[in-house]
């Protein structure tokens, strides 16, 4: 990276649920709020989202992409939310540029609209919605050191005040959010979280021992009881590998009764 980027991974919450007033969400809304507000401003936001998975990783291109409300059964004002954000076709156009450099290939989509993995926590963050956006996918595969590949290849963008986000959940078991919350699920979740911070936090760590937990995360305590399907852990390893360091800070949150965790990047 030849500018000053900041990375962030988040915990998304649950559909629109954050946007509704949902109490178990109010400590993701007041902590991602609290992140914005200790960030600069960026000049353009690129967004890795769950909710995206493509055979190669495709890149929004249009000049006005529209919102997908890729959620259902939520009330009629969920299909109202409004985020009205520019794109940024010279970002999209360095971030296909950098990935077939590294031997990655990529596509643009000049179709396809912005998901809830960027309108739900970017309205909470930048609500003014005037931060130019553009949004990456997943590659279906949902191979871990595929998407550590990924963010090491993000290294080479060249765009000062870069804000990249990865919108994730770092718990994602469905019926776990809505079943009796037992000690027992309690302590999985915190077993999972506890790794996870040591994974990117500790500095006693080295960046191959690093990226190697990453890349072999399933072997975490209770890994896939807490991912069954990893696609919302995923854009944490875009993430670390676009940062390639311990996380300098971590944010945590209980969301949906769960304990749920953020990490920041200063690059």
């Amino acid at each position: 990276m030849n500018t000053a980027t900041d990375v962030l991974f988040i915990s998304h919450g649950g559909g629109p649920m954050p946007l509704l007033g949902d109490p178990g969400h109010r400590e993701m809304v007041a902590r991602l709020t609290e992140i914005a507000g200790n960030l600069r401003k960026p000049s353009a936001i690129l967004v890795i989202s769950a909710h995206w998975e493509a055979s190669v990783p495709t890149i929004t291109s249009g000049a006005n992409p529209s919102l997908n409300y890729d959620y259902s059964g939520f009330p009629p004002e969920a299909y109202k939310i409004e985020y009205p954000c520019p794109a940024e076709p010279e970002l999209a156009r360095q971030v296909y540029q950098v990935l077939g450099q590294a031997g990655i290939p990529a596509r643009l989509d000049d179709q396809r609209g912005f998901d809830h993995g960027l309108f739900v926590p970017l309205k909470l963050m930048y609500p003014a919605a005037d931060i130019p956006c553009v949004q990456l996918s997943l590659v279906n595969s949902l191979d871990a050191s595929t998407h550590l590949a990924i963010g090491q290849a993000l290294q080479a963008l060249d765009y000062d005040n870069l804000l990249v986000i990865g919108s994730g959940f770092s718990f994602h078991n469905m019926r776990a959010f809505f079943a009796e919350q037992t000690p027992d699920i309690q302590l999985r979740n915190q077993a999972f979280e506890n790794w996870l911070e040591q994974t990117c936090c500790d500095t006693s760590l080295s960046e191959s021992e690093r990226a190697e937990r990453l890349a072999h995360w399933e072997r975490a305590p209770h890994a896939r009881f807490c991912h069954p399907r990893e696609e919302h852990l995923l854009p944490l390893h875009v993430c670390y590998g676009l940062a390639s360091k311990p996380s300098d800070t971590h944010i945590t949150a209980r969301i949906l009764g769960k304990q749920s965790g953020m990490f920041y990047w200063r690059c």
